[in-house]
């Protein structure tokens, strides 16, 4: 079971107010390890989890927004595509295209504050 992935933000409380505040994902965990934090998220009700982390090199500060390289990277499934999709836009991300179908259920593409695409997707 892959359980955390690392996800780069230019700020902790940036992360914590986007996903937890905004899209009203759960905070695993935020703990002071002196030279940095390490703040753990999980969508509500289950699923892989991000560790923020703060780039700390210029190849990461050049990788914030764009953590697979302009390419979706990240899916967000839902029971209720058109409110998820409210919170996500209320958040600070935004659509790129209207909803379409696919053969795996109903999809939109959009970015995050940062810039990282995403997909969300209700499944049939």
């Amino acid at each position: 079971m892959l359980a955390l992935v690392t996800f780069l933000v230019p700020d902790y409380e940036d992360g914590l107010r986007f996903f937890v505040d905004g899209l009203g994902w759960t905070c695993l965990g935020d703990e002071d390890q002196g030279r940095k934090r390490r703040v753990t998220v999980a969508p509500t009700g289950g699923g892989t989890g991000l560790v923020l982390a703060l780039p700390t090199t210029a190849r990461q500060s050049a990788a914030l927004g764009g953590q697979t390289g302009d390419r979706v990277g990240f899916f967000l499934e839902t029971r209720d595509f058109d409110a998820d999709a409210g919170r996500i836009i209320a958040a600070g991300g935004t659509f790129l295209e209207a909803p379409r179908l696919e053969p795996y259920g109903k999809v939109a593409q959009w970015r995050d504050p940062w810039g990282n695409l995403w997909d969300l997707i209700e499944r049939p």
